[in-house]
């Protein structure tokens, strides 16, 4: 004789599988605010972008000894915000330099000049090994009427992280494609962002060895501008420090100050962006000024 559908226990039967079922179906992704804020982060595991009120960036006036990429960067994202053609960017070089710090600072000066009318230009932060979910963030803002710059810091791939086809599909191929409203942005150490031994294997194994390495090399094509940042000089270091120390209105002897700074340099074994700031942060400390 078959159970009553009606009886409690079928009817408590039937709850449970449905609240199973409910708890197996993919949870809609909650639709971003941007409105709340100019920078967001991407989070994968609940497919949603918190916003970032604050975002912790340099001015453009302080990035010294960077004239050149910095001025190719702005051009680049100031087309984008237009409206008009631009490129992926793929930022590259010595640490320290202020490749991240580019990024952000050409995102607030597009801000800041493009206009009351316009609409703000988002900046968003996607991280490393997030990256195979970025179709997902691309689907998200391909709608939304505002522009978009993605971004990822320190973007490199380890040998048999396959996630790099990821971004391989979505900068340009697969049958979407980049969004019109959205613009890629990477910083990394590595040029050609794939490791030497990962490339040398690929040769070594595949039947096609020139195909194999140039389907790996083919991603950093995939980045119409390549911006690439070195080592500064002693001059440029002091520049930056001195520019730091007008700007924060820290006084002191500048001649003792030079030979701190190049002393704080040395004991580092490295001139940099990253190094001038650390320096700056010792100096402001001592005097017992806040920054």
């Amino acid at each position: 004789m078959s159970a009553d559908p009606t009886s409690s226990e079928s009817l408590s039967l039937l709850k449970r599988i449905a609240d199973a079922l409910e708890r197996l179906a993919p949870v809609a992704a909650p639709v971003a605010d941007f409105t709340a804020a100019d920078a967001f982060v991407w989070h994968a595991a609940g497919r949603r972008l918190s916003p970032v009120p604050k975002v912790n960036r340099v001015e453009m006036n302080l990035l010294r000894g960077i004239d050149r990429v910095r001025d190719q960067l702005a051009e680049n994202t100031a087309r984008f915000a237009k409206g008009l053609p631009a490129n992926n960017a793929l930022l590259w070089g010595a640490r320290g330099m202020g490749k991240s710090s580019l990024v952000k600072a050409v995102h607030a000066e597009i801000n800041t000049t493009k206009g009351a009318d316009a609409r703000p230009l988002k900046l968003i932060e996607i991280h490393r090994e997030d990256i195979e979910t970025l179709p997902d963030l691309m689907g998200l803002l391909r709608s939304d009427p505002h522009r978009f710059i993605v971004f990822c810091d320190d973007l490199s791939f380890d040998t048999d992280d396959t996630s790099y086809k990821s971004l391989k599909a979505v900068l340009e191929g697969g049958i979407e494609g980049r969004p019109d409203n959205v613009i890629f942005y990477a910083t990394s150490n590595r040029r050609h962002l794939l490791p030497r031994d990962m490339v040398d294997n690929e040769r070594s194994t595949a039947i096609n060895p020139g195909e194999a390495v140039e389907e790996k090399v083919s991603l950093s094509d995939r980045f119409g501008l390549w911006l690439g940042f070195h080592k500064c000089s002693q001059d440029e270091y002091l520049d930056m420090v001195f520019g730091y120390v007008d700007h924060l209105g820290l006084g002191g002897d500048r001649d003792a100050i030079r030979a701190e700074a190049l002393e704080w340099a040395t004991t580092r074994g490295a001139r940099s962006g990253r190094t001038a700031w650390q320096f700056i942060q010792d100096l402001a400390g001592r005097m017992g000024k806040a920054i």
